[in-house]
């Protein structure tokens, strides 16, 4: 027999379970999350392993969907200081890297930022000589100043060869320093492709830290032959080494994991995921299991990225929501409690009213005491309800690409808050283990590897650009962690480019191992 471990660590509660090889829950925890997220992390991994009471040596994987890097860039604290290369003078100079940044997170990052020749058109001809010896003078000049490089080329997606040099140069330069290139990272757009380069190389200490933390956590709880992975956000997983190269792609990954749990745990291939939290709700859309990518650029923390993020939209409504009525009117959140909840709402001998004391007050939970919230008005509590259930409805409104209702599945620990008062879905679904479904979509996650290039059909035929395609996707499976006999194709989008010359296309295929 073998297991497989899933934690997932959301804005209150740290999530763990243990699934057997046919997908069988065998234990499941949650504990509050901690301020520095990490100790919550080891305690429920602990309490995980000694209540499923299992021979250690027979979990074969343990995957961790983690806050770290998000928390890092909200933060502003554990970032890297970037040094950024953009590749493409004169064409670029108009505007500097980071124009558009919050000036603090600008200045947790540093501004070392080089402009040097090269870069290439939309065709893929070179805009000047790649100059090897601007670039050997930026590396000099980022020693002993920098902790990361991330280098940006115009139209990197469609020719990438003066990134590839660049890097070359500078590790030479600079030896074993963490490099980001843009071109594994964003799409066309410049100064969104170079944002999410440039976050990405400041969380390259903080995912090393996370990654090789929770491989000791596991050795000293006893689990030494289990494969390691991080979660990514698109519902899939990526081995250590692979995400401390690709930190970014662990932004958003708890909803995802939500997501794919809740999908799960109902059979569903097509639905709403309606994950309600301790201190937020987020709402997505399962599409044949996995899911749905945004298609519009995503802001994190501030910054203008287009890197892949899944679509999603987050309400301030969670367990922990703290309410107030100011003026006679009910405000429900944004703020929360969050991991505090059991320490001050009403329910658990608190002083501040949270939507849980509702819930409770109304019958719709059993925590804590009820007594404690017996003095609440029901008239009240039922026009907070109501308001509760309006930021639901309007939510799930916005997401829906068509009036034709689709099934809602209910999940996380704060869905106790919702009622059956959803209109526009076909059915609502409560699945079994919905408190946990993040950690279970964590621990049913596959090793995934995925491309987006620009191929100019003018040069290849489309038959050889997709044929590419796969090869390389297949290859950035394998780098993930996954075996290459299990990898297969999953999706292949093929998309023309009216805008650009040569008869141009995106291709973007993902493969996963079955």
């Amino acid at each position: 027999m073998s297991y497989r471990l899933g934690i997932d660590v959301g804005g209150t509660n740290t999530d763990a379970v243990i699934i057997d090889e046919k997908l069988n829950l065998i234990a499941r925890v949650k504990t509050p999350t901690t301020k520095d997220v990490t100790t919550g992390i080891y305690t429920a991994l602990s309490r995980v392993l000694s209540e499923a009471g299992i021979n250690k040596d027979e979990i074969a994987y343990a995957m961790l969907g983690t806050t770290h890097c998000t928390n890092a860039i909200v933060e502003r604290k554990r970032l890297c200081r970037v040094g950024i290369l953009r590749i493409g003078k004169p064409a670029t100079g108009a505007i500097a890297p980071m124009a558009a940044w919050p000036p603090d997170l600008v200045k947790a990052i540093g501004e070392e930022y080089y402009l040097v020749s090269g870069g290439h058109e939309f065709d893929g001809r070179e805009i000047a000589a790649f100059d090897p010896e601007e670039v050997s003078s930026a590396a000099r000049a980022f020693k002993s100043k920098v902790d990361a490089v991330a280098i940006i080329s115009v139209f990197s997606p469609i020719s990438a060869d003066h990134e590839k040099r660049a890097a070359g140069i500078i590790e030479n330069e600079l030896g074993n320093i963490p490099i980001s290139l843009s071109h594994e990272i964003g799409s066309i757009g410049l100064l969104e492709r170079e944002n999410a380069t440039i976050l990405n190389a400041a969380l390259a200490e903080v995912a090393r830290t996370t990654a090789l933390g929770f491989k000791t956590a596991l050795e000293q709880e006893g689990v030494k032959n289990a494969r390691v992975y991080l979660c990514q956000n698109d519902g899939t997983l990526m081995s250590i080494d692979y995400a401390i190269r690709y930190p970014i792609l662990t932004i958003a990954c708890g909803p995802t994991n939500s997501i794919r749990g809740a999908s799960f745990l109902s059979g569903q291939q097509n639905a709403i995921v309606l994950d309600v939290g301790g201190t937020t709700s987020d709402i997505g859309i399962i599409v044949n299991g996995f899911p749905r990518e945004s298609s519009v650029a995503v802001e994190i923390g501030g910054v203008r990225t287009n890197f892949r993020m899944p679509d999603l939209i987050s309400i301030g409504l969670g367990g922990g929501t703290i309410i107030q009525e100011v003026n006679g009117d009910i405000r429900i959140g944004p703020e929360s409690v969050g991991y505090r909840l059991t320490e001050e709402a009403l329910v658990f001998g608190g002083n501040v009213l949270t939507a849980t004391d509702i819930a409770v007050r109304l019958g719709l939970a059993e925590i804590g005491d009820p007594s404690l919230v017996s003095h609440i008005e029901e008239k009240f509590a039922r026009r907070c309800l109501h308001k509760m259930m309006q930021l639901v409805n309007e939510a799930i409104d916005k997401m829906k690409l068509s009036a034709e209702p689709l099934p809602l599945i209910l999940v996380g620990g704060g869905s106790i808050l919702v009622t059956d008062e959803i209109e526009g879905v076909s059915k609502i679904i409560r699945p079994a283990h919905y408190d946990v479904a993040n950690a279970l979509g964590a621990a049913i996650a596959q090793v995934s590897g995925q491309v987006e290039r620009i191929f100019a059909l003018s040069e290849i035929s489309r038959e050889e650009a997709l044929k590419q395609a796969r090869a390389m996707a297949c290859e950035e499976a394998v780098k993930a962690g996954a075996e290459p006999s299990t990898v297969q194709v999953v999706e292949v989008e093929d998309v023309p480019l009216a805008y650009l010359p040569g008869n141009a296309t995106r291709i973007r295929v993902r493969r996963r191992a079955i």
